[in-house]
């Protein structure tokens, strides 16, 4: 996989240890963009399992860095800021779909050479993820890159049991445009810190740096594009939800429980429609359990891993 030459151009200011996230990944072409990936781990070993880390919104690949490097010692990783956010392409009438995103992560799959790959996603992620399973059990579905566990931390996989945030409503709403123009660090603070748990808060430089990938190429000025996924989850969510309840796929949720979005009660629906998974309540945890909690993210992945075969 070769670096793109291509300059970032943005004006976004990005602490130390952000830039050097951005510097030790590479920008690819996959399709008409370029998206940022990030890999990990011993790629010299073709044995060694892949897992595929899927971001939510509004963030990115950074998501991940807490978990990053123990993670790595078990698996070859890769992440990539999906198409609209963090450090990839970012255009401004572009169509968002779900689709896409699925599309652009089965691209960097074939840019790999990857015939297997664990899932690990997380909020929006999750919906990319349950996209990608459907297409694996669809009929005479052709030759692909097979899943061979798929862990979800919180997210709205089932749209019946998402609480979505007034911010989000707006967003999705016919003033979404105008919204987003006028977001600006402080008003995007203040939200984010709301789906966090108490006494789990981002600091002041975490905050910071959430907000740059998010600004990087005003890209917070395309959150009203972004948040149509909500609507697509709706529209199609036979589809995804049947996904999940017909793949034969290991499926885990991981389910921070203080999450006001997708928390306790998007639990209580996996448990429902889901029984043959794998849940893991963690209590005093917010929305991004791997940011807030990484030990214990850590700790149910490893169960659920050792129930499943890695190869």
């Amino acid at each position: 996989m070769g670096v793109s030459q291509t300059p970032v151009s943005d004006t976004a200011s990005f602490s130390a240890r952000l830039a050097d996230w951005r510097a030790s990944g590479e920008r690819i072409a996959i399709g008409s963009h370029k998206l940022f990936v990030h890999r990990a781990g011993d790629w010299s070993d073709a044995s060694r399992p892949l897992l595929t880390l899927i971001h939510g919104f509004p963030t990115a690949s950074w998501d991940w860095h807490r978990v990053w490097p123990a993670l790595s010692a078990r698996f070859r990783l890769v992440a990539l800021d999906l198409l609209g956010y963090g450090f990839s392409d970012k255009p401004t009438t572009h169509r968002y779909s779900i689709f896409e995103q699925a599309d652009i992560v089965e691209g960097l799959w074939r840019s790999l050479g990857a015939a297997h790959s664990h899932v690990l996603a997380h909020d929006y992620g999750d919906t990319v993820t349950q996209e990608l399973l459907a297409r694996q059990i669809e009929p005479d579905a052709p030759a692909r890159t097979r899943i061979g566990s798929a862990a979800l931390l919180n997210g709205g996989i089932f749209p019946e049991a998402h609480r979505a945030r007034l911010i989000q409503r707006l967003l999705a709403s016919p003033i979404g445009a105008l919204l987003a123009r006028s977001m600006g660090r402080e008003r995007f603070q203040r939200s984010f810190t709301r789906i966090f748990a108490v006494d789990k808060q981002p600091t002041p430089l975490e905050l910071e740096e959430y907000w740059s990938l998010i600004a990087s190429k005003q890209g917070h000025r395309i959150s009203h594009l972004l948040i149509r996924y909500i609507d697509e989850r709706k529209r199609h969510r036979d589809r995804w939800v049947g996904a999940l309840v017909r793949s034969d796929v290991p499926v885990a949720f991981l389910v921070g429980m203080d999450d006001p979005v997708s928390g306790a009660h998007m639990g209580v629906r996996f448990r429902e429609l889901v029984p043959q998974g794998f849940l893991a309540e963690l209590p005093g945890v917010g929305h991004y359990p791997q940011v807030e909690a990484p030990d214990m993210v850590l700790h149910e992945l490893d169960r659920f891993w050792r129930s499943v075969p890695i190869a």
